[in-house]
């Protein structure tokens, strides 16, 4: 792997040794994108980078595409909406990249959209969330198992309603993601006839939430959604365990991203225990599909060395998807034609590590692959003990669910 500067920031071109004469003789297909390395979604982006880079490097192994090797492009956009927009330009009108990747997450994608568009360029996503529902970018794919917008809030409320809640408290940050889960579940309580106790913004900046919780407690919800970012998580579920959250809790969580990260979850330990929460990827046996064992094999390995989170489950395949699909879609197509390989990826089913992904109209897939999982029989300090199945059993979806939920709440926890 060579390493080189642009425009300041850290840029890492990923190149791997040639497998054959006829790819040495022909540029290589150059995939551009920013990703996280430092900031605040650094742990995601490394991840997620890691996973892409094992697909290039098999991809490469099997003699390219189109007879070139492919090579990653990718700049560090530091976690900043503000990064990617020039970056994205650059990657375009300086380096010329034949595919465009999206960063991780939605803050740092949604600026790029208007200029995709314009440009009428492919932009394969990476986990954000709706970023396209305003822009209506028909070349926008998206790597995350969301689907409709609701599919978190849906999947949560009626795993409660099913184990008798009737009335609901939301504490979301203050920030677009997380009011915009909120609001889906406003949307779908209503929907379901469950009535709204509580509804509570607090700051980004707030770790402390013992005062929170205690209004929330006292509002005595049947189930409680939390829409929170992984430091937040961590100071609600620490708050949690000191003050409790009342015996007539029947579910809690929902959307509480962190609890997905390895160092998160070995830091939090038996804290988690009992809490619902939404996933992605996990080992269960129902998950594993053709190469995912394969793959985890490799990065469990280039994690370790690259110091980037070793189990990888949340982000690392979906990245490798995302260079499943775009592979099949140029074998496909025979060529980089942006409009042709739109088409393709728009209108076929295609066969990944993380399962087989169709899309909808709006680039997301068309049918949720959100998975809501139970903590159980967590320990502390055990990072090990989250690789074995059962310690985050699946209630939702039926199709792939390993056990039943544990109610009410407090019980769970114990």
């Amino acid at each position: 792997m060579k390493r080189r500067t642009l425009l300041g920031g850290t840029v890492a071109v990923a190149m791997l040794g040639l497998t054959s004469g006829a790819v040495a003789q022909q540029a290589p297909i150059k995939i551009g994108m920013s990703m996280a390395q430092t900031g605040g979604l650094a742990g995601g982006g490394k991840a997620s980078l890691l996973g892409i880079e094992v697909w290039r490097d098999d991809v490469n192994a099997r003699g390219g595409l189109l007879g070139r090797k492919v090579e990653l492009v990718v700049y560090d956009d530091k976690s900043s909406a503000s990064e990617t927009p020039a970056i994205y330009s650059k990657l375009l009108d300086v380096d010329k990249v034949d595919i465009l990747f999206a960063p991780y997450a939605t803050v740092p994608t949604a600026p790029l959209m208007p200029l995709v568009k314009q440009r009428g360029m492919l932009l394969m996503g990476n986990f954000s969330f709706q970023v396209n529902s305003k822009v209506g970018h028909d070349m926008w794919f998206n790597n995350a198992p969301w689907g409709p917008a609701d599919s978190w809030a849906s999947s949560f409320l009626d795993l409660g309603q099913k184990a008798g809640g009737k009335t609901i408290a939301l504490l979301a940050a203050d920030q677009e993601f997380a009011q915009n889960l909120a609001k889906t579940a406003r949307e779908v309580a209503t929907k379901l006839g469950m009535k709204v106790v509580f509804d509570q913004a607090y700051p980004p900046s707030t770790v402390e939430f013992s005062g929170i919780l205690r209004a929330l407690k006292a509002a005595k919800p049947d189930i409680v959604y939390v829409a929170s970012y992984p430091p937040d998580s961590a100071g609600i579920l620490r708050g949690v365990n000191e003050i409790g959250i009342g015996d007539n809790v029947k579910l809690f969580g929902g959307g509480m991203v962190g609890l997905q990260f390895g160092a998160v979850m070995e830091n939090l330990g038996s804290l988690l225990n009992g809490v619902v929460n939404y996933n992605t990827w996990l080992p269960e046996p129902k998950m594993y599909n053709e190469g995912t064992k394969a793959f985890f094999e490799t990065y469990t390995k280039r994690a370790v060395e690259a110091k980037v989170d070793p189990l990888g489950y949340y982000l690392a395949p979906y990245g490798y998807a995302n260079g499943q699909m775009i592979e099949q879609a140029i074998k496909a197509v025979g060529s980089l034609d942006q409009k042709a390989l739109a088409k393709y990826l728009r209108e076929n089913t295609h066969k990944t590590i993380v399962g087989s992904i169709t899309f909808a109209a709006d680039g997301e897939w068309k049918e949720s692959g959100v998975v809501q999982a139970q903590f159980r029989g967590i320990v502390d300090k055990n990072i090990e003990q989250f690789r074995s199945p059962g310690k985050q059993v699946i209630l939702f979806p039926e199709k792939l669910k390993s056990g039943d939920l544990i109610s009410p709440f407090e019980a769970a926890r114990k």
